[in-house]
This record gives structure tokens, sequence and C-alpha cells, in this order.
């Protein structure tokens, strides 16, 4: 048949990203606690088109996504661009895979289990050089009680949910159970899917004990990650939707280690 794509283009103009978006699939993941972890993958893969080629092959793209989709890890991210590169005759690789993860948790009393399913993604770049560029993105929802709301109030202080999304560059494998781990340890307290009173009662007194503005809890943790030597990079931002306010209260940091 003919290959209408491998057509040559007059109109010497190159194009920076062309491929497939929105791709559902099923992947696996690795865990840490159980190994692999099985998911649903939404996935834009994109590679640049020189200026003499008229289009792109997108069955390809679909062909190495499901040729990978059975470990899907830091390292096999890296294949997969190459792949893309090698395959699609390009100079540049992208890839953005957003996925819900899961996350077993304990009540803090009742050591009742629940499952917390938080959102993540994996964006990567492979550039005309082979440089690997991979961000790991983590949005974690927790609790916020307001300071000042605290010390105004005769009697309690508002406290709301919060979202907290990590960005961050690394050295060497970063759990992303470990990222949960440090955003909810700088949050007034962590949120659970599933609480019986007792539960409730500590999480309430715990936030309450432990409050913190947006600012707080961007600081420390910044602090945290920055004292992991495997994080060269990280962007966070806190984003707490105000109970008592129509507005959201927001704090946004970055970071390079030098």
């Amino acid at each position: 048949m003919k290959d209408i794509q491998n057509e040559s283009d007059s109109r010497n103009i190159p194009i920076n990203k062309v491929g497939v978006g929105d791709v559902r699939y099923p992947v696996f993941l690795k865990d840490r606690q159980h190994g692999e972890q099985h998911t649903i993958g939404t996935v834009d893969m994109y590679v640049n088109l020189p200026e003499n080629f008229r289009g792109t092959h997108m069955s390809r793209f679909i062909e190495i996504l499901h040729s990978h989709a059975n470990r899907m890890e830091l390292q096999n991210v890296q294949e997969i661009l190459l792949d893309m590169k090698h395959h699609l005759r390009a100079n540049e690789a992208h890839m953005r895979m957003m996925f819900p993860y899961t996350i077993e948790k304990h009540a803090p009393v009742t050591g009742i289990q629940s499952q917390l399913v938080i959102d993540c993604a994996f964006d990567a770049t492979l550039d005309k050089d082979n440089h690997f560029i991979f961000v790991l993105v983590v949005t974690v929802p927790v609790q916020t009680v307001c300071p000042c709301s605290k010390a105004i109030s005769e009697r309690g202080a508002h406290n709301q949910r919060a979202y907290v999304t990590v960005k961050l560059k690394m050295t060497k494998m970063v759990w992303i159970e470990e990222v949960v781990e440090s955003i909810e340890s700088a949050a007034s307290s962590p949120v659970f899917p599933l609480l019986k009173r007792s539960d409730e009662k500590y999480v309430t007194e715990l936030g309450y004990d432990n409050p913190k503005f947006v600012e707080d809890v961007a600081r420390d943790l910044a602090i945290l990650l920055k004292k992991d030597r495997r994080v060269k990079w990280f962007n966070l931002s806190v984003n707490s939707q105000e109970s008592i306010h129509n507005h959201q209260a927001y704090a946004c940091l970055e970071w390079k280690r030098k």
C-alpha cells in the first residue's frame, strides 16, 4: 500500500510535537508493598516531525506502548522514548502518563484497612542528544487547620481539605509511597478513606494540635524533600479548599540542588 505519511513535504516547516493523546491503556507499575500494581494510564506520546516529512505513523505509538505496558517503570520509560525516536525517525520524544495509584491505608487507632487512590503522572522527554528528563508528579489530599482561626476563636478552628502536588526530578528511584508520606507529614494531618469514631477523634485532634497555613505546609515539605539526596529538583504546590471563605488558599515553591 502507498505510504502517504512518508511523502516528502515542500512547505519546509518542522512541527515540534505530533502523535497521539488521551490514550487509555492498562499498565503495570512497580509497587513498594506488593511489588506490582495494575492500573489504567491516560497517555500522551509525541515526537518532533522534521520539515521534509508529511506526517508520522500514529499506529506505531500504540504498538510501542503495548510492548512496554507490562513493566512501566523509570528505566522502561526511557526505553519507550528510545523506541519512539528509532521507529518514528525522530530527534526528540515525549511521553506523559497520568494514572490513579492505590495506597493501602490503616486507620490510626483501630487499624482498619482501606485504599486511598491518588493522582499521579510520569512526564518524560528524550531530547536530540538522548538526554533523559523524567518528572514524577504526585497529588495527595491532606487536612489543614488554620492557625489564625485557632488563635482568635474561643471554640474550635476552621479546617479543610487541601491538595498538595509535588513534581520532582531524581537521581535514583523515589517511591510514590515515599512522596505521599512526606506530604502527609508536612500537613496538619493525613486524610483516610475509612475511619471509625475513635479514629475520627484522633485525626480531628491531631489536626487541631498541628495547625498550619498553606505556607507552613509548603515550607515544611520543602525541608523534607531537600534532605533526600535522591531529589535534585522539585516544584510543590498547596491548594487549600477553604471552608469559611469562597476562595482557595495557595502556596507554591520550586528548588534545585546545586
